[in-house]
């Protein structure tokens, strides 16, 4: 298995289960130090065990990335405690499933907070640190909803579609200071959102955490320098 730099610090918000979780212990396994952000301190530390388990190295804090103080906390405590960061994931998400009358303004307030408003505090945050230490990479999760988003998922495919807009505009920000940004949206993946949501969707057509887990990583290596700004596109 390939190694990542030494020392590569990496941020992981949605990082308590699911594909969050994946990814985590992808970047671990290869030797980044993985900072796993969730609302809940149950699943952080079922993912520090089977990180540290299998050998990697993970911090875990409580996070609401709707929150710009909890936010800006999880990253000055990741400096603080390793001097820098190298990659953050935007991996927390929610999916409501709703027609437009169905959809309250409180569901959409909240849907908002947490794919929209998270990931410009996150980007936030972490853009003065990639900046002064000379590069780093950014990586956002979308969805292939956010290029055709189906009936009662109009607002969740609206958020992802969002992503990738910021993702190109934000890349072109950073090509002058070596911060490269990236999209992945998958389809369908074997997680426990998708089920609470959709509990008869076909097995056969969904991906494993696993696999976004493999895009994310492969983003992240020099590599894919040249592809800043792309939303990556997965589908079983």
């Amino acid at each position: 298995m390939e190694r990542e730099p030494a020392g590569r610090v990496a941020v992981v918000t949605g990082g308590g289960r699911g594909i969050g979780r994946a990814i985590g212990e992808r970047l671990a396994r290869c030797g980044a130090q993985v900072v796993a952000a969730a609302r809940s301190n149950a699943e952080l530390a079922e993912t520090r065990r089977g990180i540290e388990a299998a050998g990697g190295k993970c911090h875990v804090r409580v996070t609401d990335v709707a929150d710009a103080g909890q936010v800006a906390a999880l990253v000055e405590e990741t400096v603080a405690r390793f001097q820098r960061l190298d990659v953050l994931v935007n991996c927390a998400g929610v999916a409501p499933l709703a027609p437009i009358e169905a959809l309250d303004p409180a569901t959409f307030r909240g849907l908002q907070a947490v794919n929209v408003d998270a990931v410009y505090l996150a980007c936030r945050a972490a853009w003065p640190i990639m900046k002064q230490q000379g590069g780093g990479v950014i990586v956002n999760l979308s969805s292939v909803a956010s290029a055709d988003p189906f009936p009662g998922f109009t607002a969740y495919g609206a958020s992802k579609a969002w992503i990738n807009a910021w993702t190109r505009g934000l890349a072109d920000e950073g090509r002058t200071c070596g911060i490269r940004v990236y999209a992945v949206a998958p389809g369908a993946v074997e997680t426990r959102m998708l089920r609470e949501v959709f509990p008869d969707f076909p097995a056969a057509r969904t991906l494993q955490p696993s696999d976004v887990a493999d895009m994310v990583y492969a983003l992240t290596r020099p590599e894919c320098r040249y592809a800043t700004g792309q939303t990556i596109f997965v589908r079983a």
